[in-house]
């Protein structure tokens, strides 16, 4: 019985592996080009798409082009009606796009990633550009750092192992997210991206808990990030992201996608 249970997390785990395969950018794929990428026998491809194409999940086209299914349209709307962030906070994002000139987002941790859930771009036509949805890992970025401070030690250990940076990279992880987590704000350059520099603010649920529910972040070209700069976008980072707890920002949760407080 154990075999089987594992046997089934197992082909789950290859199934969303496999779907994972797909974004804007890699839209198609054939049998061949799966069984590549994912290092699975072809049988074993053949038999996740094919339970996929019966879920709806994938389609196979008439090229034999392997994309997505019409079935995912649903999980989109779910999770837009999910995840869609309130006008008021909205509005408290675009207030620091105007006050900074730079982009705004929101970040939350799923495990050892981060995903941006809403964004407000900035006037610069010269930009860093993240889409909402995007996962980043959690080994470089402020947002990064903000999100670990409420992360348990096994994940930011998980997390530094997962780095380019090789295993000494703990100890500076675990003293940048306790900097983070005592001055209310992290500020990274070029840690993730050459020439991207970023300032995060930690967000906190209405329960008021000391784990952050969401890191609130400007980011930009580096060039544009000076000591005097950084100073002023922190302090406007940290009310803003003040701001967003007061009203009660809970991730996932149906109070996501409702407007009714904040205004003091």
């Amino acid at each position: 019985m154990a075999g089987d249970t594992e046997g089934g997390v197992r082909s789950v785990v290859r199934a969303l592996d496999l779907l994972d395969l797909y974004d804007e950018r890699n839209q198609r794929y054939t049998t061949r080009e799966l069984v590549e990428l994912t290092g699975l026998a072809k049988t074993t491809v053949l038999r996740l798409v094919g339970t996929l194409e019966q879920r709806g999940l994938l389609w196979s086209g008439s090229d034999g082009r392997v994309g997505a299914g019409p079935g995912l349209l649903r999980w989109a709307r779910l999770a837009h009606a999910v995840w869609q962030v309130p006008e008021s906070i909205r509005v408290i994002m675009r207030d620091l796009t105007v006050e900074t000139s730079e982009t705004v987002n929101l970040y939350v941790r799923a495990d050892t990633v981060r995903v941006c859930v809403a964004q407000e771009e900035g006037p610069q036509r010269l930009r860093h550009v993240v889409n909402t949805g995007d996962e980043m890992p959690l080994w470089g970025g402020a947002a990064s750092k903000v999100l670990l401070g409420g992360a348990p030690e096994s994940v930011v250990r998980r997390v530094a192992a997962a780095s380019p940076h090789g295993p000494q990279y703990l100890d500076r992880l675990l003293t940048e997210i306790a900097e983070a987590r005592s001055q209310g704000y992290s500020v990274s350059h070029g840690e993730r991206e050459h020439g991207a520099s970023g300032v995060a603010a930690p967000v906190h649920g209405a329960a008021g808990g000391p784990a952050p529910v969401a890191a609130l972040a400007v980011g930009g070209p580096t060039a544009r990030f000076t000591e005097a700069s950084v100073r002023a976008f922190s302090g406007a980072v940290r009310e803003a992201a003040e701001r967003i707890g007061r009203i009660g920002f809970d991730p996932g949760s149906e109070n996501v996608a409702s407007d009714d407080k904040e205004n003091g």
